[in-house]
């Protein structure tokens, strides 16, 4: 049946003068092997091409595609589609490896919509999730509830700066400092994939193209979570931010402080949607709910990883606790003020509130 299918497809293309590459090629090897083929080196594997593999099984026209790992050009021309071996780039042509000398892709060359912010060179991994990985996420998706087109970016390029950048990198060789780091870290993905390799001196019979199969269940997990995390809690958090960035001036006028009914994690979001929306720095204080009788005040960083605030909580409080706060700041219920401004708490959500507006309207060189 699926022969009769390719074969109607085929004749329909060329009735209508269309013939894309890539149905031209699946079509054809179809008939020679009867399943699609992945083409990758053999030999010491590496995290970008066994992740870049992974990726191309999740989707339906590789899922049943058989690996070949060889270095034969022979039998490389007739896989569907190669990666990480071949010194050849092209879409147009499934090619995609990043070793050659003129090769300087980027994300943000290859997806300029994305700005200019995705500096790294691309490893095999990069091409594929540059090319197909949006695919990828969606398969990943409730399949009742596929991501729409806004949230699928914007999960995109989260998954790409919190995994595969880091893949692209260090394939290439890029350092994470221009200083020599005061230590390095030897337990990340790509040393973990790289230590399933038989060592050297090794003297036991291994089948590599087995351990290379354990290669890509170990990175699919570690994908999947990354994935699973930005769809099912990371996004939640996200429309929550937003939301509260929408309503933030029914909790004070001054439209610079955000209520959220509990803890969880803001600040990226809060740091992303301000500049999506066009606020800039306008939001100082985040008041949250932290347990039965527990209020947050929470004072802005300048980025997400900062300690330095947009604006402290009021100087005078700086290290004080309890009554003796309450009597400083004229606000009842005051339980504590960190040493360094940037967090405070109240057993209710006015108190919290009060205290907010009071370090907002605090001239800077007190506050």
């Amino acid at each position: 049946m699926f022969l009769k299918i390719l074969c109607k497809t085929s004749r329909l293309v060329v009735k209508n003068s269309f013939k894309p590459a890539f149905l031209s090629t699946s079509i054809n090897n179809f008939y020679k092997f009867g399943n699609m083929k992945i083409g990758t080196h053999d030999g010491v594997f590496h995290c970008d091409e066994v992740l870049a593999c992974y990726m191309l099984k999740r989707l339906p026209e590789y899922k049943d595609a058989e690996i070949v790992r060889t270095r034969d050009m022979e039998k490389l021309k007739i896989c569907d589609i190669v990666v990480d071996v071949g010194a050849q780039f092209s879409h147009d042509a499934r090619r995609y490896d990043h070793h050659q000398r003129e090769f300087n892709e980027t994300l943000s060359s290859l997806k300029p919509e994305l700005g200019d912010k995705y500096k790294i060179k691309l490893s095999s991994a990069g091409l594929i999730y540059a090319y197909y990985g949006e695919q990828v996420i969606q398969t990943l998706a409730p399949k009742d509830h596929p991501l729409p087109p806004d949230n699928l970016k914007v999960i995109f390029k989260k998954v790409y700066e919190h995994f595969i950048e880091e893949m692209d990198a260090i394939d290439n060789g890029v350092p994470m400092t221009d200083d020599e780091p005061r230590y390095k870290i030897r337990t990340h993905l790509s040393a973990r994939v790289g230590r399933l390799n038989p060592e050297w001196n090794s003297s036991n019979t291994i089948n590599i193209d087995d351990i290379f199969k354990k290669a890509m269940d170990l990175v699919s997990g570690e994908f999947e979570h990354t994935v699973n995390y930005f769809i099912s809690v990371w996004l939640p958090a996200r429309d929550y931010v937003k939301f509260a960035l929408e309503e933030r001036k029914q909790v004070h006028e001054s439209g610079q402080i955000l209520e959220f009914k509990e803890r969880f994690p803001w600040k990226e979001h809060l740091a992303d949607l301000e500049e999506e929306m066009g606020l800039g720095d306008t939001i100082k204080y985040v008041l949250f709910n932290d347990k039965p009788n527990s209020w947050r005040v929470q004072a802005v960083p300048v980025s997400p990883g900062s300690f330095v605030t947009r604006k402290p909580l009021h100087k005078s409080w700086w290290g004080v606790r309890d009554e003796i706060l309450s009597d400083v700041a004229g606000i009842p219920g005051c339980v504590f003020c960190h040493s360094t401004g940037f967090i405070g708490g109240n057993v209710s959500r006015e108190g919290a509130l009060k205290m907010a507006v009071e370090s907002l309207n605090a001239k800077s060189p007190e506050a």
